[in-house]
């Protein structure tokens, strides 16, 4: 019996060694790479075999041959960045935004998107549309808390009755059955900013008994009203009582009266996670924020008219009310003067994009004020707004719950001065904060751009180099990677992916785009 189990295993170890020693076939085998596989671990030189979307080998692969091998040249070979936090399913179903370019040549081959509590809450329909033209990058929706209330309390400053938060809650629900990896609120904003804690709490659970996250633009970036440190807390005690994952979006500190609170935000956190609560944010690698300027300096200002005198009417060259002129005068202060706001787009009078208010002020002899008043009461004006310091970004950014975004969108080039995160922020993140000021090692970046959120999102198969996950890698030289998008010219797309591969297939070849339309639209 010995004699023929012994036999036994040397004819199963021949076979093995038969089997290991054939060369192996893949549609695509990347050589001579500096595999990074998203853990934090350092990089190892190693061979990636691709076949049907996935990663089926990775290791020696002497023999091995492929319809296509790429030869890395000693770059780093990465899990495709998860961006946790976009804005591009807004015009990602526009034919010449598809295949989102922007976003690939940054190295991000899924996007996370309806974020701030918005988007639509038919995320059949949605997914039916992004799917029907196909998409480059991969994409996970959300489902938008601020889109829920408006369908259901409409712009009421008042708690929903209960059967209207058991409406909200079955949209909720069924946004989950229908692939939605979590819930996002905009509490900063209209309407979602007339919502108790109480009521997110509620919707918070049902996409929590799902398996979905809670991520949240918090109710006060900077001294708005209930300031930033009790915004942050808020985050942490929907997270605990709705049971589920909490994230602090695009966290900051905004303002110079807020600057330096990122100590205490991450004490908060960091307390909270001791006790069990998960709780995470993310951030994008820049001093300055973008929203719209009636956001910035009217915040919940519901009726416009409100605040300018009787007699105005709708004239926008009318005085502002003393109330009015107060307001914007000390929000203006809050974001750092007139000076530290720049127009993005401005449709009635492109001329404008790109100046501060302050210049704007200076050319039209007005005060800042009424500058203000008159582009919001024209419809209104997106902003760049300078307002954070260095250190607050470094500090928050060295965390290793934070992850990386870029609350950008997809823009149209040449259109507008928009905020240049759409186009650069992950490789910005790369060539500022990694090479040149080394506030974080690369292995440390990798990791908050891809096992981080794929984790905390419980996005499957994506996110780390591994067998059986899917193919969504970026090849890159670290010492080449740049993001060129600047706020004087925030269209130019970002430099270094010499590959970018989307389940498998190539959309950035040799630095150069494909045409090839590969992205999912992924379900929780």
């Amino acid at each position: 019996m010995r004699r023929f189990l012994a036999a036994s295993f040397t004819l199963v170890c021949a076979v093995v060694l038969v089997s290991a020693s054939q060369p192996r076939s893949f549609d695509v085998l990347i050589v001579n790479g500096r595999v990074l596989d998203g853990s934090g671990a350092i990089s190892k030189r190693a061979a990636v075999g691709i076949r049907d979307g996935h990663i089926v080998s990775i290791g020696a692969l002497a023999g091995a041959s492929a319809v296509r091998t790429i030869d890395a040249g000693g770059r780093i070979v990465a899990p495709g960045f998860i961006d946790v936090h976009s804005h591009a399913a807004e015009t990602l179903t526009r034919p010449e935004l598809r295949q989102a370019r922007p976003i690939l040549a940054q190295g991000v081959t899924t996007i996370v998107v309806n974020p701030d509590g918005g988007g639509p809450i038919d995320l059949a329909k949605q997914r039916a549309e992004l799917e029907r033209g196909g998409v480059g990058p991969n994409v996970a929706l959300l489902i938008g808390h601020g889109r829920i209330r408006d369908a259901v309390v409409g712009g009421a400053a008042r708690a929903p009755t209960d059967q209207e938060l058991a409406r909200m809650q079955d949209i909720v629900r069924r946004g989950m059955q229908d692939g939605a990896f979590g819930l996002s609120s905009g509490l900063y904003y209209l309407p979602g900013s007339h919502a108790t804690t109480e009521e997110v709490i509620a919707l918070a659970r049902v996409a929590g008994e799902l398996g979905g996250v809670y991520t949240s633009h918090i109710r006060d970036e900077s001294d708005y009203n209930v300031g930033l440190v009790a915004a942050v807390e808020e985050v942490i005690r929907i997270a605990d009582e709705g049971r589920l994952t909490g994230i602090v979006s695009h966290m900051k500190a905004l303002g110079p009266a807020s600057w330096g609170l990122s100590s205490a935000l991450i004490e908060r956190i960091e307390r909270a996670r001791a006790r069990g609560v998960r709780v995470f944010a993310d951030q994008y690698p820049y001093e300055a924020s973008s929203t719209s300027l009636r956001a910035a300096l009217l915040p919940g200002a519901a009726d416009l008219q409100a605040n300018r005198t009787s007699a105005a009417g709708s004239d926008p060259d009318a005085r502002l009310s003393d109330a009015g002129i107060a307001t914007l005068r000390e929000n203006l202060k809050r974001r750092g003067g007139p000076a530290s706001i720049v127009i993005a787009f401005f449709r009635p009078d492109p001329s404008l994009e790109g100046k501060s208010l302050a210049q704007i002020a200076a050319a039209t002899r007005r005060d800042p004020e009424e500058v203000a008043m008159d582009l919001i009461s024209r419809g209104g004006a997106s902003i760049v707004s300078f307002n954070m310091s260095e250190d607050d970004i470094e500090r928050i950014m060295r965390q290793p719950w934070t992850m990386t975004s870029s609350d950008g969108g997809l823009v149209a080039p040449g259109a507008g001065k928009p905020h240049p995160r759409n186009n650069g922020a992950f490789a910005r993140k790369l060539a500022r904060y990694v090479r040149d000021r080394r506030t974080v090692p690369l292995e440390f970046a990798v990791r908050s751009m891809t096992t981080l959120p794929a984790e905390v999102f419980a996005i499957k198969d994506r996110g780390a180099l591994r067998e059986g996950a899917w193919a969504d890698i970026a090849v890159f030289d670290p010492a080449a990677v740049q993001d060129r998008a600047t706020y004087a010219d925030p269209h130019q797309l970002a430099a270094g992916m010499a590959f970018v591969l989307v389940n498998g297939q190539l959309v950035v070849d040799g630095g150069r785009f494909t045409t090839a339309l590969p992205g999912k639209v992924l379900r929780r």
